[in-house]
Parts: structure tokens; sequence; C-alpha cells
């Protein structure tokens, strides 16, 4: 039998920064995370090793609304999928956090607004080192500095911006999680940032930024190679008391006076489905029947420009974006969503990625398409229904029926990004959406609010129905918004650190 005063279960956005956020306690912490370090090897910045071999991607599969096998796109391992992630850091818009009407839906108001998380989106800034520049895009709110200067953009990106700016768009720079780039041991500014974990230790993740410093602390012990199967309560079932973790080959029991569960939006309510028992026979926390529904993720379309004849010779592009539709469109009322350029792709990665129909091309015409594209992603706001949503099996296998919807202002979206990219001369365009198993930026499987009967969490992310638990990561989200929902777990992770601080410790 184990003992510590606080157990947080996982280690990505949420769990990271809680750990980190909460190390000077003094608090004995316990860190769960179900895989281990990724090394620092040549295959981190291998496109064939990353896209084709899948090596960094877990193997666990995962079923869809018609029992078929897939495998997820996640990753398992001390950061989580933030290892892997571009470090696109927004704050959601001041507008995010209330009610908004969208061509298909409502997208719900939050349980807290902008300026309850705006000094914590700064905190949140500052830890992960988010360069940017304020002031260029209109759906900013008013805010102080960024902490660090934004990424130049290389020659061929600032050309498009001028371009940009003369068809009176307002393009800005991305915010980016980079640490030390130019310095000694710092960015290299390469092609290999999104969806590759960094073998230079030089992106703004949570192993690096948060996990490392605080395991470094006597107080905290990080478990790897260690996952939480089963969360126990007391005979009320109103407090959490221990959770059995799979470790060395067999169950251990570790208890804990506070649980904060950060697996991420799809696990999270899957340990808590999986955790039922007399007193919550339809799972953990789960009196209001939502655990494991409203699930989001962003509608995304990547889309490839080329004008046949000149080299792109930028080598890291990912600094742009367009943000002049997120809040409505050049013919509609509705909001749109974002645009943003994308890293470099490799010619591997696009013939893995490749649609059935162009799986024989030769590898040499990808390479010949990847040296000159600009890269784009379209990303539109997924409205939260009760029909999308995660369940498990008798097995404890994870099914999740997902159906995109508020499709139409996103095919708008990507009509115009077309016109947009023919305007600057970029004639050749290919689109491919990430579709119906999308489990990236995954969100809204316990939704947070001011009433139990229609939410899972409330405002601080502790559970309506059990006194010491938190869920601590994208699954609070009662709406997705149009962008990366990163800075904001780490904004509320930090929040509801403060507040444990106060009320729990």
């Amino acid at each position: 039998m184990h003992h510590f005063d606080i157990i947080i279960i996982g280690s990505g956005a949420g769990g990271g920064t809680m750990v980190h956020a909460l190390a000077g306690t003094g608090a004995r912490i316990l860190l769960i995370e179900r895989g281990d370090f990724i090394p620092q090897e040549e295959e981190n910045w291998n496109a064939e090793a990353v896209w084709k071999h899948l090596r960094y991607q877990t193997n666990e599969q995962w079923f869809d609304e018609r029992g078929r096998a897939f495998r997820p796109y996640t990753h398992y391992c001390v950061g989580g999928n933030t290892k892997f992630w571009g470090s696109v850091l927004y704050r959601l818009r001041r507008e995010d956090f209330q009610a908004m009407e969208h061509m298909d839906g409502m997208s719900p108001a939050w349980p807290i607004d902008y300026t309850d998380l705006e000094p914590y989106y700064e905190r949140a800034e500052r830890l992960y080192q988010v360069r940017g520049l304020h002031g260029l895009d209109p759906t900013e709110p008013a805010r102080r500095p960024y902490p660090f200067e934004p990424v130049p953009h290389g020659d061929e990106m600032g050309t498009i911006v001028e371009q940009l700016r003369h068809m009176g768009l307002h393009p800005s720079p991305l915010p980016l999680g980079l640490l030390r780039p130019g310095e000694a041991n710092g960015c290299i500014l390469c092609d290999t940032c999104n969806s590759f974990a960094c073998k230079l230790h030089a992106k703004s993740e949570a192993d690096v930024v948060c996990v490392r410093p605080a395991t470094a602390r006597d107080n905290v012990t990080l478990w790897t190679n260690a996952c939480a199967r089963r969360l126990h309560t007391d005979p009320s079932g109103k407090r959490v008391v221990a959770a059995d973790v799979e470790r060395n080959g067999e169950i251990q029991r570790v208890e804990a006076p506070l649980f904060v569960v950060s697996c991420g939006a799809i696990n999270s309510a899957a340990l808590l489905l999986r955790s039922h028992c007399d007193r919550h026979p339809a799972g953990l926390a789960n009196s209001s029947g939502l655990i494991g529904k409203r699930y989001m993720a962003h509608l995304a379309t990547m889309v490839s420009s080329f004008d046949g004849v000149r080299k792109n010779t930028t080598v890291f592009q990912k600094t742009v974006a367009i943000n002049d539709f997120y809040l409505r469109g050049p013919e509609t009322r509705y909001p749109l969503g974002q645009i943003q350029s994308q890293g470099r792709t490799a010619g591997v990665t696009l013939k893995s990625a490749a649609p059935w129909y162009a799986k024989d091309l030769p590898l040499k015409w990808y390479e010949w398409w990847a040296g000159g594209a600009v890269d784009w992603l379209v990303m539109s706001e997924d409205l939260p229904h009760t029909g999308n949503g995660i369940t498990v099996d008798s097995q404890g296998r994870i099914h999740l029926q997902y159906r995109p919807n508020n499709l139409r202002p996103h095919r708008m979206l990507v009509t115009e990004t077309k016109r947009i990219l023919r305007k600057l001369g970029l004639w050749l365009i290919v689109k491919h959406s990430l579709g119906a198993k999308n489990t990236t930026h995954q969100c809204g499987t316990l939704c947070f609010g001011s009433d139990s009967r229609t939410s899972v969490l409330d405002q601080y992310c502790r559970t309506h129905d059990v006194d010491n638990l938190f869920v601590v990561d994208g699954s609070f989200f009662p709406s997705s918004g149009a962008v990366n929902p990163g800075l904001t777990i780490v904004a509320q992770a930090l929040r509801v650190a403060d507040h444990i601080k106060e009320t729990d410790l």
C-alpha cells in the first residue's frame, strides 16, 4: 500500500501543469503516467519513423460507432500529447466564453468568463514561454504584451503576409511556445515541430517545462509505465480513497485524500466510467449521466497549396494566422473559424496520409510537392451534442461515437481559404479532412458548470458528486472554440491549483 497527499493521474497539459503548480506546497505528490519518457534519438525528427511506422503513437485499439477497431492518434508518454503538439498556444476569444449562435446550432456559455481566466492565461504564457505580438489580430481581447517577441516570418511567409494585408486581411503571428530560439541549446526553428517530439527539448511541452522541474523535488514521485485502472470510494461514495494502478505486471493500490484525473478528455471519461460502484452505478461522479458525452474535436481540414513553379525555401513556416473569419464570415453573420499556416510536410508524411486514390503515386511525386508547398490548417468550432461521446464495454475498451457537426460554416471557410490561396498565386490545392476519427484537440466529455444536473464538474473542475476528485484536462470544456485548446487547459490547471491550495491543503 502506498500513501500520498495528492495523486495526479496523467502528465500532459493538465496533469503536468498541476504537478508543477502544486509541487511548491510541500505536499507528497504522486504523478502517475501510463507511458514512459520519449528518448532523445534520431527518430524524433524522422518523418518515416513518425508518420509511416507510427513509432511513438499508441498501439491501443479503440472502436468506432460501427464496432470497427482503429488506432487513435494519441500518445502515452511523459508530457502526454504535448510532446507532439505544434505549440500553438492561443487564448480563447472573449466571445468563446459566452453563448454564441452558429449556423448549425448554439455554442453554450461557460460558467466562468474571460476575466476569470485572464490572469491565469498570463501565467500560462510565461510558464510555457509563449512568443507572439498583440494588436494585429482583430479578435484578440485587449491584453498585456506577450512575454516574448514573436518568431519572425521566413522570407516566403513574410511575402505572403504582405500579400494578405494588401487583400484587406489581418494576418497575425501565431503564438508559439518555443524555448530559446537562436540561443545555445535552444530551438533551431526546424521543419519537425508539429507532430514530432523535439530532439533538443526546445519546445514548450509539459514534460520539459513542468514535469522535470517538479519531479526534481523530494516531495514529488513519478511513476512511469503505470496505468490507473480504477478509482475506489469510501462507503458513502462521497470521497475517493484509492486507485488501482497496473505497474510492473501487477495491480498496486495507492491512497490519498485528494485525486486529480488528467488523462485527456477520452481517457479521463473512460476511467470514471470504469470506476462504477454501488453508489455510482453509471460511473463515478456520473449522477448527471453526462460522463463521456458531448465529445468535441475541432473540424479540421489540411490545405496544401502549390504553384508548380516556385520552390518554398522557408524551413519554419508555422508562423501566420488569419482570424478575420473567426466571429463572422464574409457573407454570413455566423462564425467560420481560423486559418493557420502549418509546418513543412515531408513527402513520406504526405504519402502516409494520402487518400486511397493517391496511395499508388511514387514517393518522388510527394517529395516534389512538399518541396514547394505551403500548408495550412482550416479549423472550425465543433458543437457539443450528447450523441457524440465515448463509452466503455465490459472489457474496459473505449468506443468512440463521433459525427462532426457545424459542417456548413467549415466548408465555407475551406472555400474562402482556397480563394485566398489562389489570389496568392497558389493554384494547385489539395485538401484533407481529419474526419470522424479525429482524436486531436479532444474535449467536452466531463463538462463543467454550476448545475450538477447538467454538468459533471464545478467551475474549479471538482466533481459535483465526489468531494475530493478533480478532473483537469480538455474534458471540462462546455464548448470548443476554434483555436487550439492547450493554453486554456494550462491556464485552468493553474487556476484549479490555486483553488486547491486555498481549500484543500
